[in-house]
């Protein structure tokens, strides 16, 4: 049995990728001979590498491996993520108890039934930017079009942010998700954002909105089960969060699916929206744009596929890597919309998974379908090997997408 030392050289983590379209070849090379395994992160620690799908879902489920980043061993993604993490987080980063106590006050708002209250706004922001895209000139860039502003509009309508200041927090978003950016600008923007949903939340306090945070406030500031901080902290991770991962989502999924043209005219032409839905699982699948890996520490000694991970040491639960696992996905790098069954953990897994996926779903399958109905000749206006990938970012996407049609 496999036990703590750590090898002479680690391999770095994260690994480069020499397609955008692909896994690092080195990561899929540790998932076949190496599952589990050390690897080097920026500050020289060795925490674990896990790559296999059984695996993940093993780690991701099991209360022996804490998700609270303040743990020592944690293995963080980098200086700027350090940098911003002061004091509590938000409830992503606890344990239960306290993560149950947190998650419970929100299952409410992104239950299937609640989410789907909110079709008439992305449908209508949808029908809104594909109008603005055909009344301008060509060719356009999709990211700053499409992919970004509709989830944009439709986290500020849930959280009762006001959309005019989406350029704002759209920024600080970026200074302080970049993995290599300045760790002082990270902490910085994170800093000024808390600064600017404080104040948003002291003034719900005065006069709550029919609105996500007004309802906090109501059902749980006022009581006393919810501080300003903690409803603060929920409301930065709901906003950066709800924005940033289906941004990267539709402009990465969009460009796959020019990619493969034939599975795009399904999507478009099929009377069955059950075609759409299978295709949005599809690529959540293969993208898997969280892509730097689920962090936990364990708390106790642990024994998984026949290595054991001493209490104290950090893991790495490589979704990427688990969800083109050849065990489990047939073919796995390739697309295919018509994939059944689908069980991917591009949400996560156990009591962490995504809280905010059935809105991420609506969002995709209305975005995907609508887009190749409203421009059926929709290409790139540019070689692909123009376009430029997030690669420094946590979540990854494709940073510009200029289209024609």
């Amino acid at each position: 049995m496999t036990t703590s030392p750590a090898p002479a050289s680690p391999p770095a983590y994260p690994m480069a990728r020499t397609c955008p379209y692909g896994l690092p070849p080195d990561l899929s090379r540790l998932r076949e001979e190496e599952p589990i395994t050390r690897v080097r992160l920026w500050d020289g620690s060795t925490p674990w590498l896990v790559t296999r799908y059984d695996d993940v879902r093993a780690v991701l489920a099991d209360p022996r491996f804490s998700a609270d980043a303040g743990r020592p061993g944690y293995p963080a993604r980098g200086p700027s993520s350090r940098a911003r993490r002061q004091g509590p987080g938000s409830f992503i980063t606890m344990d239960p108890p306290e993560h149950t106590r947190h998650r419970r006050m929100l299952i409410r708002e992104f239950t299937v039934r609640r989410t789907e209250t909110l079709r008439p706004v992305v449908e209508e922001t949808v029908e809104r930017l594909l109008s603005g895209m055909a009344a301008g000139g060509q060719p356009v860039d999709l990211v700053q079009a499409f992919a970004l502003p509709l989830p944009s509009t439709v986290i500020c309508h849930l959280l009762g942010v006001p959309y005019a200041d989406h350029a704002f927090f759209e920024e600080q978003s970026r200074r302080m998700l970049d993995l290599q950016g300045d760790p002082s600008a990270a902490a910085d923007a994170a800093r000024t954002l808390a600064a600017y949903l404080r104040d948003l939340v002291v003034a719900k306090a005065a006069a709550p909105g029919d609105d996500l945070i007004g309802r906090l406030v109501l059902r749980h500031v006022r009581t006393g089960e919810l501080t300003l901080r903690e409803t603060v902290a929920t409301a930065m991770l709901l906003l950066v969060a709800g924005h940033e991962t289906t941004a990267n989502m539709i402009g990465l999924g969009v460009l796959t699916l020019l990619r493969h043209p034939e599975q795009a005219a399904e999507i478009r032409d099929a009377d069955d929206p059950a075609v759409a839905d299978a295709a949005v699982e599809e690529l959540l699948r293969l993208l898997t744009v969280a892509h730097t890996g689920r962090r936990r520490v364990a708390v106790e000694d642990v024994e998984l596929g026949g290595v054991t991970i001493r209490a104290g040491e950090g893991v790495i639960a490589a979704a990427d890597a688990a969800n083109r696992d050849p065990a489990v996905f047939a073919v796995p790098d390739e697309l295919d919309i018509h994939r059944a069954p689908n069980h991917h953990v591009a949400f996560g897994f156990g009591v962490h998974q995504c809280l905010g996926q059935p809105l991420a779903r609506l969002e995709l399958r209305i975005a995907y379908r609508a887009l190749f109905r409203r421009f059926p000749s929709l290409r790139l206006a540019v070689p692909d090997d123009r376009l430029s990938f997030l690669h420094t970012m946590p979540i990854y996407g494709v940073r510009s997408l200029p289209v024609t049609w």
